[in-house]
């Protein structure tokens, strides 16, 4: 029962923060366009990045399509982790460490709705 709590609380938070971001990204907000411009992204690749954020994001409220958007927002997450680490940029780097971290965890804890064997 914890665990399923647990899981709900994280997808929810990790839902949350995809919508919020990808958002962000989408209507382009100075703060979010500032950080992704370090990484020479254009307005329509902080765009695709965005969409694919919030497309992530959605993907995972549904069992089925679960995996796939955890995976899908992971890889976001893991590719603004890497280009902050090309900078040699180890505090913007450690602040991605959770969200990846929390895609992973949610992922082994499986979707709360899922039918289990």
């Amino acid at each position: 029962m914890f665990v399923k709590i647990l899981s709900t609380a994280l997808v929810l938070v990790i839902v949350f923060m995809g919508i919020k971001q990808g958002w962000a990204m989408i209507s382009g907000k100075p703060e979010m366009t500032t950080m992704l411009s370090r990484f020479q992204f254009n307005r329509p690749a902080v765009l695709v990045n965005g969409i694919v954020t919030m497309l992530s994001a959605v993907l995972i409220l549904f069992p089925r399509t679960f995996v796939t958007g955890n995976f899908l927002m992971a890889a976001a997450i893991l590719l603004i982790l890497c280009l902050q680490l090309s900078l040699k940029d180890l505090k913007g780097a450690a602040i991605e460490l959770p969200f990846l971290m929390m895609n992973l965890v949610v992922i082994f804890l499986q979707h709360p709705l899922a039918k289990t064997n």
